[in-house]
């Protein structure tokens, strides 16, 4: 699962590899390549390693792409924690305050504030409305979140 906003990264990602950073590394390849004597090459080596990661990355998100499936807002969503949503958690006896988003595992690299739906966090928080307790039970012990609001991104 991923939200609307997460399956627009990785389209943009893949644009922007396929169109710009792969040309641009088959390029230098290409020149690298012409210069002669590969065997002691370091930009030869170098840009073939790249192009090899790129060319990795580019099927694993056309996978993603096509496999992961969108959670589009619904209205019956409003009031309750699910996937997707904005909470705003408190914790009185540690005196923390924490704004989460529940997203899918794809969306958690380079994200603050993005929590995985199959957390301890999530888990502990899907369901409930504002103004209840959730209560996460980690291997360091049990943490009681109160939740003071639920927001969705409409689009």
């Amino acid at each position: 699962m991923i939200t609307p906003e997460g399956m627009e990264k990785l389209k943009a990602e893949l644009d922007h590899l396929w169109r710009v950073e792969r040309p641009e590394t088959t390029q230098k390849v290409s020149w690298a390549a012409s210069l002669g004597d590969r065997s002691e090459n370091a930009d030869y080596h170098y840009n073939k390693k790249r192009l090899r990661e790129i060319d990795k990355r580019i099927l694993y998100l056309r996978k993603c792409i096509d496999n992961l499936k969108v959670v589009n807002y619904s209205p019956f969503q409003e009031g309750k924690v699910m996937f997707g949503a904005w909470v705003e958690i408190e914790n009185k006896q540690k005196k923390l305050k924490k704004r989460l988003r529940i997203v899918g595992g794809e969306e958690l690299i380079g994200a603050k504030d993005y929590i995985s739906m199959d957390s301890p966090m999530a888990h502990a928080l899907l369901n409930k409305e504002v103004g209840e307790e959730a209560i996460v039970r980690t291997t360091i012990g049990e943490f009681v979140w109160k939740i003071n609001k639920i927001e969705y991104e409409k689009k």
